[in-house]
């Protein structure tokens, strides 16, 4: 029997959007930010090795970060508002995880119809003024291996099996705990992440997580055209 899935978490950049957040940042320094973050998600190098670098180099205010909330929410991938709000009606648990800016990243979840509750991302700290004052060092997120360490934390509160759809080598350590790793390419390809998932997406749309997820035809009607639109996706 196809294996029902009790939980859905989906990374941000690149997955529940289309555009790397810290590279929207990056202005004059997008060249050297591109590069260091395409390395940390090919696995070539540690992400503790660049988060601070990109933040000092970046350092967003409070009005840039809100405005890259905004721009998450015009770059949604396709199908992604459906997909969620089709795992929802299936009683699935769905949450985001991300070593991408919090209070951005938030933003998008609540488009989504998603609670902040649901998100673990990496909280950006600013003056009275509303300019950059560092992070929160003590993230789990900001390092290699965090995406694991939340999702262990999370465990007690997740029903079983869980599934992770994303696109980098932060999401891939996460399986385990997660059980099943769905390599998102629909944005970007990392060889390496694909070829070490247990299924691959290439459409440019989040519907087909629908189909792994369920396994098989949905209980709720309205999830119908969303699973259906998936499962065509899979076959093309």
């Amino acid at each position: 029997m196809p294996t029902r899935f009790g939980s859905v978490i989906f990374d941000c950049d690149s997955t529940l959007s289309a555009i790397e957040g810290i590279e929207e940042l990056a202005h004059a320094h997008r060249e050297e930010i591109t590069r260091l973050t395409e390395a940390a998600m090919r696995g070539e190098i540690l992400l503790e090795d660049v988060y601070g670098r990109r933040l000092e180099l970046v350092r967003p205010t409070r009005d840039q970060v809100a405005a890259l909330g905004e721009r998450y929410v015009r770059t949604m991938v396709t199908d992604a508002r459906e997909t969620i709000a089709a795992l929802l009606s299936e009683g699935i648990e769905v949450r985001v995880v991300s070593g991408g800016i919090r209070q951005a990243v938030v933003t998008l979840a609540l488009a989504l119809g998603l609670s902040e509750r649901a998100v673990a991302a990496v909280d950006v700290h600013f003056d009275a003024d509303g300019a950059y004052a560092g992070f929160d060092e003590t993230s789990p997120l900001a390092r290699a291996g965090g995406k694991r360490a939340v999702l262990e934390r999370w465990l007690p509160e997740l029903p079983r099996p869980i599934m992770l759809v994303g696109d980098g080598a932060t999401d891939l350590e996460a399986r385990p705990p997660a059980d099943r790793f769905v390599a998102f390419a629909g944005v970007v390809e990392r060889p390496i992440v694909i070829e070490a998932a247990d299924d691959v997406i290439r459409a440019p749309s989040l519907a087909p997580v629908l189909v792994l997820a369920l396994g098989s035809a949905p209980r709720d009607p309205d999830a119908r055209a969303v699973f259906d639109l998936g499962r065509s996706l899979m076959r093309s």
